[in-house]
């Protein structure tokens, strides 16, 4: 009986399957964007999320817990250096499944598995300030516009000048 076994086998022997997971959580930390089948990015995020998680302590005692995972000294070095210290202060639900179709050989549900912090698409920015947005041809005409803005500052009686000089450029144009 299979009581309370709920993760995907992945139709692999267990040396297998945890060798392959490995892979792809370092290939996921790397390059923050991989893709795969859903089955597999299901049983991934079950995988790295802890690990993401781990990782927000550094210290030497979750680094070689998260190295006895992951195999790999590079892709624990980035997740403590780079992906630890944007997720954190995230409560968890680190990765995104996006699907995006069947494979062509053999109809499979693809996906794409990406860390959310990461994506700079659905991340919303800080509200700049925009600039200033004049034509290309404008540059001339841009200047004029500041002295006009800077006219009635100065005095009242240079204001209608101003004025007459857009006239004139108006009708030589």
């Amino acid at each position: 009986m299979r009581h309370n076994k709920k993760f995907n086998h992945l139709g692999r022997k267990s040396a297998h399957r945890k060798a392959m997971l490995a892979n792809m959580a370092s290939s996921l930390i790397m390059h923050k964007r991989i893709s795969t089948t859903v089955a597999k990015a299901k049983a991934l995020r079950m995988y790295v999320e802890p690990l993401i998680t781990k990782s927000k302590n550094d210290t030497t005692h979750s680094r070689r817990t998260v190295f006895s995972y992951l195999k790999d000294k590079y892709a624990v070095a980035e997740l403590f250096r780079e992906v630890a210290v944007k997720v954190g202060t995230r409560p968890g639900g680190y990765t995104r499944i996006l699907k995006t179709g069947t494979r062509l050989g053999d109809n499979a549900d693809m996906c794409i598995i990406e860390l959310v912090d990461f994506n700079t698409t659905y991340v919303k920015e800080e509200a700049k300030p925009a600039a200033k947005k004049t034509r290309r041809a404008g540059g001339a005409k841009a200047k004029k516009d500041e002295v006009k803005s800077e006219a009635p500052k100065a005095a009242k009686t240079d204001a209608p000048e101003a004025n007459t000089e857009t006239n004139t450029d108006e009708k030589s144009e």
